[in-house]
């Protein structure tokens, strides 16, 4: 990164957020998640962090979003330090599903999910005159929020096998991944962080899929997005597993504006246990944009250093762990 200075991002710049990164490393029980990780990502890049199962791709991705804490190197999402503000990075990143850390409820129907998301988002962001409205004004400022979300998420609800009455169970992966970036995109988030991005989807919905991804990046969300293949157009942020210490980047301090991409950037990173069921750090709690003062104290945040004690939310972090990847 050649000791290059980022300063804080101001209300003029673009809605997504400026992602730099600096020998990120992250360290479990067992050794090394992945290591020295360097990249930049201008507002509106489209990020894939490639790589095969377990070479620590996920906890990357939750390092970024500020939901586990990294023990080496730096990063800043919207001029906010990593891991020194991890509850400020939540509060303007958002999570696509992740097994063991949001997941969707299978019993849930699609109505109901985007529902709850919306009272949720209510909950947190509204300002005291948002409150304050009429019950029918509040319904209708909701209704508004899924129909923006849903839209921009390509989920076409008439087309589910029982409308927006459909439940989770009897979604195809790919519809099941356009309601998971719907539910994120509530929270209007400067940086969309989504999972598994091209799993067990066809070439024709994997199409789709990166088709989607694009289009939330040129409209000025900043994506990251985890794969087992980067498409072309992407930043590629190649993880890899290994037995022994750390790489180097064979590309840093790389700038990625939009969708477009320099030709075969690439960083490498180590992973030596996170395979393994158990291994890894644990994951901070999810919380929503705009969360409380007692929200934030529930996760160890203090007024001068909102980092979490080691990462809380434990039966998160067991779960992902038993998913054997990282």
């Amino acid at each position: 990164m050649g000791g290059e200075s980022v300063g804080t991002e101001t209300e003029e710049q673009p809605h997504g957020a400026t992602v730099v990164v600096d020998g990120f490393g992250l360290k479990g029980p067992r050794g090394w998640v992945f290591r020295q990780v360097s990249f930049r990502a201008e507002p509106g890049a489209l990020v894939a962090v490639e790589g095969p199962s377990g070479s620590g791709r996920t906890c990357l991705l939750l390092a970024l979003t500020g939901r586990m804490k990294a023990e080496e190197g730096h990063a800043e999402v919207g001029g906010l330090p990593l891991p020194r503000k991890m509850a400020a990075v939540r509060r303007i990143s958002a999570l696509g599903q992740v097994p063991g850390v949001n997941e969707l409820d299978p019993a849930f129907t699609v109505a109901e999910h985007l529902r709850e998301r919306a009272l949720l988002q209510r909950r947190y962001d509204g300002s005291v005159r948002a409150l304050l409205r009429r019950p029918a004004e509040r319904a209708a400022a909701a209704r508004a929020r899924i129909d923006e979300a849903v839209k921009a998420a390509g989920l076409d609800l008439d087309a589910l096998p029982k409308g927006e009455r459909t439940s989770v169970r009897d979604l195809e992966r790919l519809e099941a991944l356009r309601l998971s970036i719907a539910l994120a995109l509530m929270g209007r988030p400067r940086l969309l962080a989504v999972d598994d991005t091209d799993l067990k989807l066809s070439d024709a919905d994997r199409a789709e899929a990166w088709a989607l991804l694009r289009s939330l990046a040129a409209a000025g969300t900043t994506v990251l997005a985890v794969c087992s293949e980067a498409p072309e157009d992407a930043l590629r942020i190649t993880t890899l597993s290994g037995e022994t210490g750390e790489t180097t980047p064979q590309a840093s301090g790389t700038q990625a504006s939009g969708t477009q991409a320099p030709a075969t950037t690439e960083a490498t990173t180590t992973e030596t246990a996170a395979s393994e069921p158990g291994a890894g750090a644990r994951p901070a709690a999810d919380t929503t944009t705009g969360a409380t003062d007692a929200d934030r104290a529930a996760v160890g945040e203090t007024a001068a250093d909102d980092t979490t004690d080691a990462t809380t939310e434990e039966g998160a972090a067991d779960a992902l762990a038993e998913t054997g990847r990282a």
